[in-house]
């Protein structure tokens, strides 16, 4: 499952990279990073969970790509 982000739509309120370092950063202007291009084994809740509770719905994940 491949997680993508708009970078456009974000606004820095941070909720995903406070919640999991390990697949979302902030650069230095707020904006999401993305740290994984794909769901890591075992994350797959809390990834969609962050996506659900981004605010600007600049988060998504595209269920058609291979899970590693």
């Amino acid at each position: 499952m491949r997680i993508t982000a708009d970078r456009t739509r974000c606004v820095g309120s941070g909720l995903c990279a406070e919640r999991l370092p390990d697949v979302f950063d902030q650069d230095d202007d707020a904006l999401v990073l993305l740290c994984a291009d794909e769901v890591p084994a075992g994350l797959r809740q809390d990834v969609e969970e962050a996506v659900q509770r981004c605010p600007t719905e600049a988060l998504s994940l595209d269920a058609d790509a291979p899970e590693h």
